[in-house]
């Protein structure tokens, strides 16, 4: 049999869903535990590698090509099922590591690797059944580190949790140093997460404030209603992404041409460095809130409104 055969045996043993027992799923796994066509399953290993890598090995070693725009389909169509099986971990070099980083690795987790290690050898039978017996403790395990790592937060008596990175930790000191100080009481209409887009949506408010959420996945990171001043605050997160841009204020504008709300705009920044990389690119009319410095805001256009605590 062909190590792609061995690969396909291995993923049905560990009870993936048929669709994850294909051909695309049996190379990721091969990639992952570093197995070649000559390799011995006994030296299999579980370094963590990014799913450019596993492009690159099956590229190389398997002479099948995948084209980079194939990234996504590998993430969520196998390496996503086998997280879910306790058989792959994301990040376990740096649980810190933001969700959407350019550098996010996987591997096979200890427990996975050790059944894959037994793959053809008298112990193969017992090994893959204990795996299968304890996968559900496998499983939270990876969890909890994963959990251990997520960031808190609670706005209007909700408490959600953001995945770690400095995207997200903004997003934080957005909820709890901005708000109090300039808009106290706010509801929050919307909430992303570099994991989840829709981590909170109040389909109620948006229907009240005309708010269009067929078109939610384009709102900005942070979306809050300040009754007191009929205001939609739109703001966006930046650390790595751009601020409000005239073509963003011109989009978003346009989204929200039936809410009748006053709509404020401002873009966020953790500190005065990352502020100063994107100054230039910040629409007129709009605000400016750096984290490291939360008592004050900055207003593209000379003095307006914004007075502290109104």
């Amino acid at each position: 049999m062909s190590k792609l055969d061995d690969a396909k045996l291995i993923l049905s043993a560990f009870n993936l869903p048929e669709k994850q027992q294909n051909e695309r799923s049996a190379r990721v796994l091969l990639a992952l535990s570093n197995i070649k066509k000559n390799s011995s399953w006994k030296k299999a290993g579980n370094t963590p590698i990014r799913i450019h890598d596993i492009i690159d090995f099956i590229s190389k070693y398997y002479d099948f090509q995948y084209a980079e725009n194939s990234r996504e389909t590998i993430r969520r169509q196998s390496i996503h099922q086998f997280e879910q099986a306790g058989i792959v971990v994301r990040n376990i070099d740096d649980p810190n590591r933001p969700t959407n980083s350019g550098l996010t690795v996987y591997s096979i987790t200890d427990e996975a690797l050790t059944v894959i290690q037994e793959f053809k050898s008298p112990g193969w039978n017992k090994s893959i059944q204990f795996f299968n017996d304890n996968v559900e403790s496998t499983i939270e395990k990876y969890r909890k580190i994963r959990e251990f790592k997520l960031i808190p937060i609670i706005i209007n008596e909700k408490r959600f949790t953001l995945s770690p990175g400095g995207h997200n930790q903004l997003q934080k000191d957005i909820i709890e140093n901005f708000i109090p100080r300039f808009v106290p009481g706010s509801k929050l209409v919307y909430l992303g997460d570099t994991a989840n887009k829709h981590l909170h949506l109040d389909n109620d408010l948006c229907k009240q404030l005309s708010i269009d959420i067929n078109h939610h996945d384009k709102l900005p990171d942070i979306v809050l209603y300040f009754e007191k001043k009929n205001w939609v605050l739109l703001i966006e997160a930046v650390t790595s992404h751009g601020p409000v841009s005239k073509k963003r204020f011109i989009e978003i504008s346009e989204m929200l041409e039936k809410c009748s709300a006053q709509k404020i705009f401002i873009s966020t920044f953790p500190d005065i460095k990352t502020f100063l990389k994107y100054v230039t690119e910040i629409a007129w009319e709009t605000e400016v809130w750096i984290a490291d410095n939360p008592d004050h805001m900055i207003h593209f256009n000379g003095e307006k409104f914004f007075p502290q605590g109104e």
